[in-house]
């Protein structure tokens, strides 16, 4: 096997005493791991580092075998871990890949969606501008792992229109009409996810309760769930910048 590509770097872990085992999101064939001699050492920890685009090689005799990677900087994100929303916004979205995609299955929308949010993440020069993107790519990969929400019409009466609610049971919208008599059980659908543009910090709250919801309960049982512990912390800071 011979795998050539510009990656994202998506998880890491220290291997023996100086290698490292890193799981890459690649455009064509997935997610894929790979160990990196010398991985874990000071000169490959920068380059090693979730949300960085790499040039990496695989080679393995068989498919079956853990490849061996070798890995080239292509795009740096470092700075970002210097600030703490950005850092616990990669930290989450790159971790949330690592932990719930198979490995060697291609998502090549996913991989365009991730590199979108990290680039988000760095351009924009506040939380508002990235946290959307963040959202959405949490809805795409619900979507492409069988998790999909349908928020094109009512779940009760089919309607298209000022669809307010989601069904916690059904993953469906739900009209502000048909919804009313039981909105304490229903989960808030921010316009935003609808409409597109800039959400308000309101919006961006009640949408990451929305995603939330739905990978705790679809794909972050068990041993995975762990990796909550990641958006926890995201949450937590935009729920501090947000005021409350």
């Amino acid at each position: 096997m011979l795998i050539r590509a510009t990656a994202i770097v998506c998880a890491v872990r220290a291997h023996g005493e100086h290698g490292a085992i890193a799981r890459l999101l690649t455009p064509e064939d997935g997610l894929l791991p790979g160990y990196v001699r010398g991985g874990h050492s000071r000169a490959m920890r920068p380059v090693l580092l979730p949300g960085n685009l790499v040039s990496a090689e695989f080679r393995a005799r068989s498919e079956e075998q853990l490849a061996g990677l070798t890995v080239e900087l292509a795009h740096s994100r470092a700075g970002l871990f210097a600030e703490p929303l950005p850092a616990a916004a990669i930290e989450w979205v790159t971790a949330l890949t690592a932990v719930t995609l198979p490995e060697g299955l291609p998502y090549p929308r996913l991989h365009g969606a991730l590199d979108g949010v990290l680039a988000a993440i760095e351009a924009a020069p506040s939380a508002r501008g990235w946290a959307g993107a963040l959202v959405r790519y949490e809805l795409l990969l619900l979507s492409e792992l069988g998790f999909g929400l349908d928020l094109a019409s009512c779940a009760a009466s089919g309607a298209t229109e000022d669809l307010a609610w989601v069904s916690p049971k059904s993953g469906q919208a739900v009209s502000r009409e048909a919804g009313a008599p039981y909105a304490g059980r229903l989960l808030p659908l921010p316009p935003f996810l609808l409409e597109g543009g800039e959400a308000e910090w309101g919006e961006i709250r009640q949408a990451l309760r929305l995603t939330g919801f739905f990978l705790d309960r679809d794909l972050l049982a068990g041993p995975r769930a762990s990796v909550l512990d990641a958006r926890e912390r995201l949450t937590a800071r935009i729920a501090r910048l947000a005021g409350g």
